[in-house]
C-alpha cells in the first residue's frame, strides 16, 4: 500500500483505502439513504393520494434523485468528502493532489454512482476497484478524487539498543553525510527487530549493512568489533549529532543566550536599608510640688535642728 505523491513528487503520508472498507462505508451509506427515502415516499404517497398517475410518478422520479443521488453529492460537498459511512469507517473523499473535494468532484462522483452502484448493485464499482492500483472506481477516475484513510494505526516505534559502554564516542569523527536516510531506516529497522531474528540471519544482514555504511563513510569499524555493536556505535553517535544540533539551535532562538553555553542571570543580592524610628519619648511625669514643713530645708531636704545659737542683730 503506497503513500500518495503529488506531481510535485511531494509524499502526502495519505494511504489509499481498499475494496473492504470502501464496501463497509456504501453500505452504511446505502441503509442510512433507503431507509430515508422508504419514509419520504410513505409520506409523499400519503400527501398526493388525490393526485393523478403522470403527477404521482413525477414525484416519485423527483423523490429518488434529490434523496439517492442529490443527497449524497451535497453531503459529501459540505463535509469536505465525509459521508456518515465514510466517517463511521475513518475514510475520506480527496482530490489527487490531496485537497478537499469541490461540488464539481461530488457530481461527478454522484451521477457515476448511479450507474456503478445502484443500477449494477456494486458490480461495477467493485470490479474498478479491483483492477485499480488505488482502489478507485469509475467516478474517482472521472472526478479526479482518491478515498484515502484518515484513521491510521500508528505502530509502536522500539527504541535503538544502545552500543557497548566502550564505543560511546570511537566514532566522533566520522562523515556521515553521505549516508542516505533509506539506509538509516534499514539500520533502525535492524537493530530493534534483531533479537527476533535468527541468529546467522541476523549476523549476515548486520554485516551487509556494516559494508554498505563503511562503503558510504570510508572509515571501517574498528579491529575486534562484531557488525551489531558497530552499526549501535554509529547510530547513537549519529543520535548525539542531531540532539547537540537541535539544541544548539533552540539555544540559538533564545536572545542574549550564547550557543554552546548557558548563562544564568546575576541577581544583586537585596539588601534591607535601615528604617528610622520615631524618637521614643517618655511621657513626662509632674513630680508633686514640694511643700516646706517646719525644720525642713527644701533645698537640701534634710532636718534642720536648731543649735540655741542666735545671729546677731
Amino acid at each position: 500500500m503506497s503513500d500518495l505523491v503529488t506531481g510535485d513528487a511531494v509524499v502526502l503520508g495519505l494511504q489509499p483505502a481498499r475494496l473492504p472498507s470502501r464496501a463497509l462505508a456504501v453500505l452504511i451509506d446505502l441503509v442510512v439513504v433507503w431507509a430515508a427515502y422508504l419514509l419520504i415516499t410513505l409520506g409523499l404517497a400519503v400527501a398526493t393520494a388525490s393526485l393523478d398517475e403522470a403527477a404521482m410518478m413525477a414525484v416519485s422520479v423527483a423523490s429518488f434523485l434529490l434523496v439517492l443521488v442529490g443527497a449524497p453529492i451535497a453531503v459529501e460537498t459540505l463535509t469536505h468528502g465525509r459521508s456518515l459511512g465514510k466517517l463511521a469507517v475513518g475514510l475520506r473523499v480527496v482530490r489527487d493532489d490531496g485537497g478537499p473535494i469541490r461540488f464539481r468532484h461530488a457530481l461527478v462522483r454522484g451521477a457515476m454512482g448511479v450507474v456503478e452502484i445502484l443500477m449494477t448493485f456494486g458490480v461495477v464499482a467493485c470490479i474498478a476497484s479491483l483492477v485499480s492500483e488505488r482502489g478507485r472506481r469509475l467516478g474517482d477516475v472521472f472526478a479526479g478524487t482518491l478515498v484515502v484513510r484518515e484513521r491510521i494505526p500508528t505502530a509502536r516505534v522500539a527504541a535503538v539498543p544502545p552500543p557497548p559502554p566502550w564505543l560511546v564516542g570511537r566514532f566522533a569523527g566520522v562523515d556521515l553525510s553521505a549516508v542516505p536516510e533509506t539506509l538509516w531506516l534499514e539500520i533502525r529497522q535492524y537493530l530493534t527487530r534483531s533479537r527476533e531474528l535468527d541468529p546467522a540471519v541476523g549476523r549476515r544482514l548486520a554485516e551487509r549493512l556494516a559494508d554498505e555504511l563503511v562503503s558510504r563513510t570510508g572509515t571501517p569499524p574498528p579491529a575486534g568489533v562484531p557488525a551489531e555493536a558497530y552499526l549501535a556505535g554509529v547510530v547513537a553517535e549519529r543520535q548525539a549529532r542531531d540532539a547537540r544540533r537541535a539544541f544548539a539551535s533552540a539555544a540559538a532562538g533564545v536572545p542574549g543566550v550564547v550557543p554552546g553555553s548557558v548563562s544564568l542571570p546575576v541577581v544583586a543580592p537585596v539588601v534591607a536599608s535601615p528604617v528610622a524610628s520615631p524618637p521614643v519619648t517618655s511621657p513626662s511625669v509632674a513630680s508633686p510640688p514640694v511643700v516646706a514643713s517646719p525644720g525642713v530645708d527644701p533645698a537640701v531636704g534634710s532636718v534642720v535642728r536648731p543649735t540655741g545659737f542666735a545671729p546677731p542683730a
